[in-house]
């Protein structure tokens, strides 16, 4: 069964940044490309760290803290400022960016890369090669394209890899539509125990949001088959002579 993989997905083209980018330099490539994050690299384009807005943003609270702790006794501004003041004074790419940064590779599949995502609350996933080198960034909505699919195209890989190739079922043995994403088998196997194995592949089907099943069948495989007690009578239940 083929399964969109994030090499398919990704954008190749990166805006990236050094560890020695300097804060406004990160805020203006962030205006320019119209983008909410991006990796940091170094000489040899390995990720050290991902840097976003909320890190931006978090830089200047941390510095508005400082400026207003200034109005306070010293014990007061020890606990505000002192944890945060490293990020308040942060003027580069390298004391900005969150590490260590969360990455993937092309040969995975789209589906693990979001629940990574969903897993770290991120939004965007820097993609390197076998040595950790930059090749790639693949975002929520690179990942979300793999659902545009129309649903003749998702019906036809559930025939075609699923029910044909994977389970080997004659033509016409399983009917299969697909509406907005949900996929609805229906049809008789000839046994109980491959109805869940066709379900379970079917959701793996990428673009497929739903499976209603109404598949039936014809022998129940998941019982072993009754045994009787033996009708013979043991010799020394008979009665002595």
């Amino acid at each position: 069964m083929k399964t969109r993989k994030v090499g398919e997905v990704m954008t190749s083209e990166v805006i990236g940044a050094r560890r020695e980018t300097p804060f406004k330099d990160v805020a203006r490539l962030l205006d320019r490309h119209r983008i909410s994050g991006l990796p940091v690299v170094d000489a040899d384009d390995k990720v050290v760290g991902v840097i976003s807005e909320t890190d931006l943003v978090r830089r200047q609270a941390a510095q508005a803290e400082g400026d207003q702790g200034r109005r306070f006794p010293l014990s007061a501004l020890r606990r505000r400022v002192r944890r945060r003041a490293a990020e308040a004074h942060a003027t580069t790419a390298g004391q900005l960016m969150s590490t260590p940064a969360i990455t993937v590779h092309p040969e995975q599949r789209v589906a693990d890369a979001a629940r990574v995502m969903e897993r770290h609350h991120i939004e965007r996933l820097p993609v390197v090669d076998e040595e950790d080198r930059l090749i790639g960034i693949a975002t929520r909505r690179d990942l979300l394209r793999v659902f545009l699919r129309t649903d003749e195209e998702i019906r036809q890989e559930i025939i075609d890899e699923i029910l044909t190739r994977a389970m080997c079922l004659p033509p016409h043995t399983v009917i299969v539509s697909v509406r907005d994403g949900v996929a609805t088998l229906e049809g008789r196997l000839e046994h109980r125990g491959d109805i869940p194995l066709v379900v379970r592949l079917v959701w793996k089907v990428d673009g497929v949001v739903g499976v209603m099943s109404g598949l039936t069948f014809r022998i129940d495989d998941t019982h072993p088959p009754e045994t009787h007690p033996s009708r013979r009578i043991a010799h020394h239940w008979l009665p002595e002579r």
